[in-house]
């Protein structure tokens, strides 16, 4: 199921990074190695091109196996700077389209929970919402992009995977795992995730339809249509849940409806390549216990529109990938739902604009990128952010704020080496921050054709998001003087590839200062959650990870297991009596394990495990503090299909596990779900 898309030789396999400037690194400009890393069920890529026949895809997946074992020099361009595939220094984990679809989830959020290196603490199923963060970070020290675009909600990161597009839409998925300030400046402290989209991923050759329609427990359905049409396509869903849980006075108060429409296109000529994207999101769910342990009928609904368009140049040597975006979101929270009368709704709207200019060139020297960002970030409020000039309608106050970045980057070559160094410059109005660097520095030596390791030092920072800084209500206070958070981080790992067994192993240590995050005191006799700059933070963690081919070790035809372990310590834990909200709830323990068989022609079936032992602690209903407990979890997924159609069930939870991810917001026990996928290609 999942392959490292490092096995595949051709170069033709990987036209579909060459043409599509939205890929993660061909955005921001990083030279990566996309490989295996920490996510034993996150491992591979499969990379087609537009104009590759389906009889060229199964002649050289056919092949594959006996190529696993060579790191081949296949040039990446997906990136500002690209290098061949087996010199790049840093390593990103790739999830494929098909990978997606055969996982028994229902949304990228629960997607997610498979990567161990990986932090989702699901506050709502069917991505109602989930704070999702990286090597014991939180959720707003990531980045979250579509097609290489920073759709980050300067608001709070709870809202940041409000995405516009359908699971039918993605081709991959990009992980990054740890920093690398001089890439996404001030949006990432501990990493990245890349939606990536395209027209036609089912349909290589040409136009066609898509359907999909899904039912089961909770009152649950979900459908969803697409269509593709000149290289470009136009998809649509609606979700539903009457939701697992009722309130004390027996309402509705985890149900979930929300709509997806999303457009996205592509030209390319020679010399030239421009794709565009729009989209829209729009949901309400009930927030039962998600924000206040006392009133348990929260309701947020929250809408977002997103555009993009961007561009590829080459003219000689020079390539150049501009591009300019704009993002809005609305977020209306109701703490007692439907009565505003009784406690006022928050109400916010916020807006990014950004200007993106990429290029690299080759030199004797070397490959160079460099380029610069200017970004926007505006909001407008009932309660963040300065008294406003002229209010309106909701809308008492609001903040204003700019981020400029420069970035220079340099990769020198070798036979077997690879040294890729640089910095960015960046600088806030916010806070008048002045222009600041942030280096980094990555390597890599392949020791054999199967055997690689590396090393990584690299600085980033991250801007308070707008409520950290002025959310001071209902038993908040917030500091709008907070310090932008610092993070240095070094890191080495060593990989093995062969065409039975694919492995990998990295450690890594954090430093971070200036850390911000909700502290309380629960002996004071009116707790209040504050927003600070606590502490410095000091990470040790590391990873592994195997995959094992059946197929090739047993003659097991298309199947795979997987096991992945993740560990994290931090040196500063919660003293007694204070809590925190998010920073020191890392995952300590993290153990995947997946295996993937076919039964029968067309029949296959998957099954999922996670075990989960997070630090920190919650205090309950009755007052009384409890720390996180350890909690397994099981999902299977078994599927049948034919050329035009697929038909699934999917048990999430098999074994009804109770457990919370986040303090006082129960999980759903056993959630069944059965679908059938249609697709349709234009004669």
């Amino acid at each position: 199921m999942y392959k490292s898309i490092f096995n595949k030789r051709e170069v033709i396999v990987f036209h579909h990074f060459t043409r599509k400037g939205y890929a993660l690194f061909a955005c921001l400009g990083r030279v990566v190695v996309i490989s295996v890393l920490s996510v034993a069920t996150l491992q591979s890529a499969t990379a087609a091109t537009d104009d590759i026949s389906t009889k060229s895809e199964k002649a050289e997946e056919a092949q594959t196996t006996d190529k696993e074992a060579t790191l081949d020099d296949v040039e990446i361009t997906g990136s500002r700077a690209p290098l061949a595939l087996g010199q790049a220094a840093r390593m990103v984990t790739v999830l494929s389209r098909e990978e997606i679809q055969a996982a028994p989830v229902q949304s990228i959020n629960d997607l997610l929970k498979f990567a161990v290196g990986v932090d989702v603490r699901q506050r709502g199923p069917i991505g109602a919402q989930t704070d999702i963060s990286i090597r014991g970070g939180n959720q707003e020290q990531i980045t979250i992009l579509l097609n290489g675009i920073n759709i980050c909600d300067a608001q709070t990161g709870h809202n940041a995977f409000d995405l516009p597009c359908d699971l039918s839409d993605i081709v991959r998925i990009e992980i990054l795992e740890g920093p690398a300030g001089r890439i996404y400046g001030t949006s990432s402290l501990v990493g990245a995730i890349n939606i990536v989209t395209t027209p036609s991923p089912d349909l290589p050759r040409g136009e066609g339809i898509g359907l999909r329609l899904e039912g089961g427990s909770f009152g649950y359905l979900s459908t969803a249509g697409r269509g593709t049409f000149a290289n470009q396509s136009l998809s649509a869903s609606y979700t539903r849940s009457d939701g697992y849980s009722r309130s004390k006075q027996g309402h509705l108060n985890s149900d979930y409806e929300g709509v997806k429409t999303f457009y996205q296109g592509h030209y390319a000529e020679e010399g030239m390549q421009v794709s565009w994207h729009a989209g829209l999101t729009t949901k309400g769910y009930g927030s039962n216990t998600f924000y206040s342990a006392k009133f348990d009928e929260q309701y947020e609904r929250t809408t977002k529109w997103f555009s993009a368009l961007q561009g590829n140049f080459e003219t000689g040597r020079l390539h150049v990938k501009p591009s300019i975006y704009w993002n809005r979101g609305y977020d209306r929270f109701e703490l007692i739902r439907g009565s505003e009368s009784t406690v006022p709704f928050n109400h916010h709207r916020t807006d990014a604009f950004g200007v993106n200019l990429n290029s690299y060139f080759d030199s004797p020297l070397g490959r160079t990128a460099l380029g610069a960002e200017f970004r926007n970030e505006d909001i407008v409020s009932s309660n963040l952010g300065e008294p406003l000039h002229e209010p309106h309608g909701n809308y008492q106050k609001g903040l204003n704020r700019s981020n400029l970045t420069f970035h220079l980057e340099h990769n020198v070559l070798l036979r077997n080496f690879t040294l890729s160094t640089g910095f960015i410059a960046a600088r806030n109005t916010w806070n008048e921050m002045p222009f600041t660097l942030y280096p980094g520095i990555d390597a890599s030596y392949r020791l054999s054709d199967n055997l690689k390791i590396y090393a990584s030092y690299n600085t980033s920072l991250r801007m308070p998001t707008f409520t950290e800084l002025y959310y001071s209500v209902g038993g908040h206070q917030a500091d709008k003087y907070l310090k932008p958070e610092e993070l240095r981080a070094v890191e080495g790992g060593v990989k093995y590839l062969s065409r039975g067994v694919n492995a990998s192993f990295s450690v890594y240590h954090h430093h971070c200062r200036n850390a911000i995050d909700w502290m309380m005191n629960t002996t004071d006799a009116n707790p209040v959650w504050e927003s600070v700059n606590f502490t410095k933070i000091n990470t040790i963690g590391f990873e592994g990870s195997a995959k094992f081919n059946l197929h090739y070790l047993f003659n097991l035809k298309n199947s795979s297991y997987w096991v992945s372990y993740s560990y994290i310590n931090q040196d500063k834990e919660e003293e007694k009596n204070i809590q925190t909200k998010s920073t020191l709830e890392y995952l300590r323990h993290k153990l995947v394990m997946s295996l993937q068989l076919q039964l029968a022609p067309r029949l296959d079936f998957s099954l999922h495990y996670r075990l989960q032992q997070r630090a920190g602690s919650y205090t309950n209903l009755a007052g009384e503090v409890q720390p996180y407990h350890t909690y397994d979890v099981v999902d299977s997924r078994i599927s049948w299909h034919k050329d035009w159609y697929t038909l699934y069930a999917e048990v999430n939870n098999l074994f009804a596990r109770q457990y919370v991810d986040y303090g006082n917001v129960p999980q759903p026990g056993t959630w069944f779900m059965v679908g059938v996928k249609i697709q349709k290609s234009a004669k």
